[in-house]
């Protein structure tokens, strides 16, 4: 994809570096394409500038968004940058959202029936961190309790949604949502070991269904009823490889692993997974833009498309397995062409506040056509949140430490 020459004389020494490392960004008003309009520089904190971009686009807690999984995701990464940065302006926009939903006694505005419900506990877990505020602590207990009346297939997988049309089944999605919530709550509260036990169990389950030995990939959801269309005889699990589903269960394995003490005698297990995983991506990574399809394994079929979500958690997946030395340091050049593949999906705005282009809309489980034709939307939640993780990752990379020696 064709950059946008840069001037020199506007760009601080570290956006200078980054620039000539990773190439040029599209210039605001380029949603899909490479940018036509004025030439614009690469701001020197791009997870600063995708945060003020958020917050302009959403700068109340209504215009946000209700209790859900994007926000929550969302929120969690701005909060990552928060802890850096000690913005307070970034503290303040997070607890107006969570405060808008959740009360004094730590009640949540919203029934949890999903496992989609659960993840903004992630936030609760690290607002409570962060400011001390019980609300946060209370309302991180309910969600834990929920999980020991939440419903489950024969061999104790959770579903993906209680009362809805998701109940026997398993959807990747669903590990991310649950999971690395558990895991922290557990971590924090005193609780690790059967948070760790229960989430590795999930995490094992979910695979034996939805593995898939021949690319490394996994299939985006199981039916235990095998009455859904998209169910396969036999073995009910669908029959494609969607780029975020795969994401948010890779993200689910490292943050598990975070927390999961060393001598667990299923850590072993899922770190194959993630070598398993890590060794697919690199396989299936474009070679010639550094991105991955929204369909991972089709790159060639007409109507695929390069993802952002996808791709930034692909990123931030394999740069964590070679820090944490899960996976060889050979994969640290397939995480640094992936960020630099994803600095091409960013718009610049006039005021170097920045956008993230080409993030598949909210997905559910359908055929090949259904997940090619899949809006292609700028400043998504489930794009920003995925790239602020992301990029704050890759801030610690060898490869752009090198470039900050120079």
């Amino acid at each position: 994809m064709a950059g946008i020459k840069l001037h020199r004389r506007t760009v601080t020494t570290l956006a200078l570096l980054l620039a000539i490392f990773y190439g040029t960004v599209r210039s605001a008003g380029a949603q899909n394409g490479p940018g036509t309009g004025a030439e614009r520089s690469l701001p020197s904190d791009l997870s600063v500038a995708v945060v003020q971009q958020t917050i302009k686009n959403h700068p109340t807690p209504a215009s946000l968004g209700p209790w859900g999984y994007t926000r929550g995701l969302t929120l969690y990464a701005i909060e990552k940058v928060y802890e850096r940065t000690h913005n307070p302006q970034y503290l303040r926009y997070i607890e107006a959202w969570a405060q808008a939903h959740v009360n004094a006694q730590g009640e949540i505005d919203y029934s949890i029936d999903a496992l989609d419900d659960i993840q903004p506990g992630m936030l609760m877990i690290s607002l409570y961190r962060d400011t001390g505020d019980s609300r946060y602590k209370l309302a991180a207990e309910k969600l834990r309790k929920r999980f020991d009346t939440y419903p489950r297939t024969r061999d104790g997988g959770l579903w993906h949604g209680a009362v809805t049309e998701h109940t026997d089944q398993l959807w990747l999605d669903g590990t991310y949502m649950s999971l690395p919530f558990l895991v922290q709550y557990g971590e924090l509260f005193g609780d690790r070991n059967a948070a760790c036990k229960e989430a590795a169990k999930q995490l094992l389950i979910y695979a034996s269904h939805l593995n898939d030995p021949k690319t490394g990939l996994l299939f985006h959801a199981y039916d235990e009823s095998g009455t859904q269309p998209w169910a396969q005889p036999g073995t009910h699990h669908s029959s494609y490889f969607w780029g975020r589903s795969i994401g948010w269960y890779g993200m689910a394995l490292i943050e598990v692993l975070e927390a999961m003490p060393k001598n667990n005698p299923n850590r072993p297990k899922l770190i194959a997974l993630v070598n398993q995983l890590v060794n697919a991506f690199g396989r299936f990574q474009d070679s010639k833009t550094g991105l991955w399809y929204n369909v991972v394994d089709k790159p060639d079929q007409p109507g695929n498309w390069l993802e952002s979500s996808a791709s930034s958690m692909y990123t931030y997946i394999i740069s964590k397995a070679v820090q944490r030395g899960y996976v060889p340091k050979k994969y640290e050049a397939v995480a640094c062409k992936g960020y630099r593949g994803m600095l091409t999906q960013l718009n610049v705005h006039p005021d170097h506040d920045v956008s993230v282009t080409n993030i598949c809309a909210g997905t559910v489980v359908g055929d090949l056509p259904y997940y090619l034709a899949r809006p292609r939307n700028t400043d998504d939640l489930h794009g920003i949140g995925a790239f602020l993780l992301m990029n704050e990752q890759m801030r610690n990379a060898s490869c752009v430490r090198r470039m900050r020696a120079h």
